[in-house]
């Protein structure tokens, strides 16, 4: 059984005349443990096919298996309880709070789990340990490079050792070096066997991964494992 099923998905905005086909029939499975790179220009409805396999968004239309349960049509409630179980997040903005230590910010997703303050520090600590940023744990994003965030970004991502890390352009705000840097913990990662699904535009950085799937015009129009 596939860990992540598309059926024939679509997403559709102001349906009708002027109607927008942001998805348009896209059919893909995934199986654990690959390390797969989405890529397109910008408008080929790659980024909706992040939120729609993140289930930050809904599907016009189509089905949506996920580790065997249909997540097609979930409540707002449900969505969040697999999200925060399953899915490991990091985004090129980094997002994270800036009130926040780098500590406190990979421990929030723990948080929002219900774990208890001991395993939570435990398992951010872990996780900082992992990124090379332990050492930076007390600092606010305000007072670490761009590659420091987006390390404890991925440090987030990790600390509760989700099956699935979706990658959304996680070396756009990057130099060459601190990307480097975020690929190498990416690819350890997916030797560990978590799944790995990177968003990107840059075709050296889709190198990098085993499958490269491209989209254009809400299409899948290309996918080779290489």
């Amino acid at each position: 059984m596939p860990l992540i099923e598309l059926k024939d998905i679509y997403k559709i905005y102001n349906p009708g005349e002027n109607e927008v086909r942001a998805l348009d029939g896209v059919s893909l499975t995934i199986e654990r443990g690959e390390f797969v790179a989405i890529i397109g220009h910008s408008g080929s409805g790659k980024s909706t096919l992040m939120n729609m396999l993140g289930l930050l968004d809904e599907c016009t239309s189509g089905e949506y298996t996920l580790d065997g349960k249909d997540v097609s049509h979930l409540t707002d409630d449900e969505l969040s309880d697999i999200r925060n179980k399953q899915i490991g997040f990091i985004f090129q903005g980094f997002n994270l709070i800036p009130s926040l230590t780098a500590q406190a910010n990979v421990e929030l997703p723990l948080i929002y789990r219900g774990m208890k303050r001991e395993a939570r520090e435990k398992l951010a600590l872990e996780a900082l340990e992992r990124v090379g940023l332990v050492e930076r744990r007390a600092h606010r994003p305000a007072e670490m490079s761009g590659g420091q965030q987006q390390r404890a970004a991925i440090a987030r991502a990790v600390a509760a050792r989700p099956p699935i890390i979706l990658a959304d352009e996680p070396t756009g705000n990057l130099d060459s070096k601190s990307g480097g840097d975020v690929m190498r913990i990416l690819r350890e990662l997916y030797e560990e066997g978590r799944t790995i699904i990177l968003i990107t535009h840059d075709r050296d950085i889709a190198a990098e991964a085993k499958r490269v799937i491209r989209i254009h015009d809400g299409k899948v129009v290309e996918d080779i494992t290489q």
